[in-house]
């Protein structure tokens, strides 16, 4: 959740908690019918623990500590950019420690089809509004609006935990989009394909790709996954 944009005028927000409940009652509250879909904990990444995850997952977020490796290999991803479908709905981030909200609407974002808002609530107007726009664009526009500014901060601060933001975790969102595996994460320059991948087996290859992630900072216990799953 570290900021992206260190300059005195960059726009900060607290952080989100990885609390399935919070970021439920944030959906919710921003135009998601309660009975269309939902988060849960995710409580490991072996076989067994996977298949306790309702299904349909619709996407899976990633909560991490950045670290010196994690944030290099960002650089060396934002140089090598590679083409990725035009159906990926991806933004970029340019406020500090919106991640968890970026990576939420990263999760809705990308299944409109599978699911149905309340009529002119937040996302049905957001999503129609930033629908053709660019990620930078979305961005600015996101970073501009105070019904999202006021539920992020009532958000925030509905978690367990003392909400600050001298935190230094951050939220990513993997998805599957026309057959591909994306890693969704705003600070990046683009989204990230992590090879074919179904609805189906969207939850298994997420947690392959995180376990692969979570090996690289063996010194951490501060992970966390959770499944957005649709409402059967």
């Amino acid at each position: 959740m570290a900021a992206v944009d260190e300059r005195p005028s960059a726009k900060r927000w607290l952080p989100l908690e990885a609390n399935p409940d919070v970021m439920n009652q944030f959906l919710w509250g921003l135009g998601l019918p309660a009975e269309e879909a939902e988060c849960y904990d995710v409580y490991g990444l072996d076989d067994e623990l996977l298949a306790m995850v309702p299904q349909p997952v619709l996407a899976v977020l990633f909560l991490y500590p950045l670290t010196a490796q994690s944030e290099e290999e960002r650089r060396l991803q934002d140089n090598d950019k590679k083409e990725f479908s035009k159906n990926v709905y991806f933004m970029k981030q340019t406020v500090g420690n919106a991640c968890g909200t970026i990576g939420l609407l990263h999760a809705v974002g990308n299944v409109t089809s599978e699911i149905k808002f309340q009529a002119d609530s937040f996302f049905d107007k957001f999503y129609k509004s930033t629908a053709n726009l660019d990620p930078q664009e979305r961005a600015a526009f996101l970073e501009n609006d105070k019904e999202m500014e006021v539920a992020h901060s009532v958000a925030a601060s509905a978690g367990d935990t003392e909400a600050t933001d001298d935190v230094n975790d951050h939220f990513i969102c993997f998805t599957c989009v026309d057959g591909e595996l994306y890693e969704l994460d705003g600070r990046k320059s683009g989204p990230i394909s992590h090879g074919a991948s179904s609805p189906s087996s969207l939850l298994l290859d997420a947690a392959k790709v995180i376990k692969g992630m979570i090996r690289k900072n063996p010194e951490s216990l501060n992970f966390n996954v959770i499944a957005f799953s649709k409402k059967a």
